[in-house]
């Protein structure tokens, strides 16, 4: 556990990474792709048309078992109205991308799906999955299929996000990809065990003689292992090393981006109590210094930028009918925390040891995380 990382936010369901970052825990098959007789036959009602093609009620029917099978926490929301015609505008975004991808978002989006299932095939339990799916009327196949057209269609978002996009993201951005070397001592208003408590005024007290010990000459590392509350640290005489500053929550930030390298700043308070920092190195990277993967992993966050502003603006403009069944006996509102959001690819988890983890939009985020 890192008490001085961001906590984790709660997403809103029915985005492409809510929808990606759950699916890819559920999606478990190494099948090859076919066309059924019941998919080729499918004359259940239109349900919805769109600039360039129709849902049907047996394909909305099929993502909303989909999204009760890969959010199963959230499965009372999609029996609500304002959720169902969300997830149809969903289920648009995702068809028309896909019609429209290049044949190189074809090949990556497929590649991805089949990577992500090797990768899980082996985490998940067989007879498990396969109940699981049939009390949600699906087949592994469904999945897989589902897995790809989300994918290809994300890819297709990041494939209009140019280099230009890119440079402009990172000089915007910078402080993001700044790392430090840093030990600090946290006073927490709760000891790491738990067992005691403390106000405000005692957290910074205490806060407070420790930093006049560390400025009288005590030994950072040993305060840090006696009187740290953070476990992530204090073994280590409470040093985190080649951290990159965005993981941590903002006055830990700040104060590691402003203090003056081997100088015991004040005590900085956060939601976790008091921290003693003090910042041995601190490395600003240049544009130049970004690897292939971090400028992969700016342009999924503007390509999940790019399909929020889709989702918000361009699919309502496409759709020019829908006519849902109404759910019957389904309750008004929000339940579980369900929100009707935007931005696609984020974790939903809500641990406060989630880092800023990088990949929005297209592929898996871990825990992803807000102020």
């Amino acid at each position: 556990m890192w008490p001085i990382k961001k906590a984790a936010r709660k997403t809103a369901v029915l985005t492409a990474g809510a929808v990606l970052s759950i699916s890819l825990l559920a999606a478990c098959t190494n099948g090859k792709a076919t066309d059924t007789a019941e998919q080729q036959k499918d004359n259940s009602p239109v349900v919805a048309q769109y600039d360039g093609g129709t849902i049907t009620e047996n394909e909305f029917n099929k993502e909303v078992s989909m999204m009760k099978f890969l959010t199963p926490q959230y499965a009372q929301a999609f029996d609500q109205d304002q959720y169902r015609d969300l997830l149809l505008q969903q289920e648009v975004a995702y068809k028309s991308l896909a019609s429209q991808a290049s044949q190189t978002a074809k090949d990556a989006g497929a590649k991805q799906a089949d990577e992500q299932i090797k990768q899980l095939t082996s985490s998940v339990d067989p007879e498990q999955l396969q109940e699981m799916l049939k009390t949600s009327n699906l087949t592994e196949q469904d999945v897989k299929d589902y897995m790809t057209r989300a994918l290809t269609a994300s890819e297709v978002m990041k494939e209009k996000v140019t280099d230009a996009d890119v440079q402009k993201y990172f000089d915007a951005h910078k402080d993001e990809y700044t790392t430090a070397n840093v030990r600090h001592v946290l006073i927490g208003l709760q000891s790491a065990d738990g067992k005691t408590k403390r106000t405000d005024a005692e957290a910074l007290k205490l806060a407070k003689e420790l930093k006049a010990k560390l400025d009288a000459g005590a030994d950072f590392a040993t305060i840090a292992k006696k009187y740290s509350d953070d476990p992530g640290s204090k073994d280590k005489g409470g040093l985190y090393e080649n951290q990159p500053v965005s993981n941590w929550v903002e006055s830990f930030k700040e104060a590691t981006l402003k203090q003056k390298i081997g100088v015991i700043g004040d005590p900085v308070k956060s939601d976790y109590g008091y921290h003693i920092i003090k910042v041995e190195s601190r490395t600003e990277k240049s544009f130049a210094d970004l690897t292939a993967e971090d400028k992969d992993n700016i342009k999924s966050k503007l390509a999940s930028q790019n399909f929020s502003n889709y989702m918000a603006n361009d699919i309502p403009k496409m759709i020019k009918s829908k006519n849902l069944p109404k759910v019957e006996g389904a309750a008004d509102g929000a339940t579980g925390g369900a929100g009707a959001g935007t931005g696609a690819s984020t974790g939903t988890g809500t641990d406060a040891t989630g880092g800023s983890n990088a990949t929005e939009g297209t592929a898996t985020e871990g825990s992803s995380t807000s102020k």
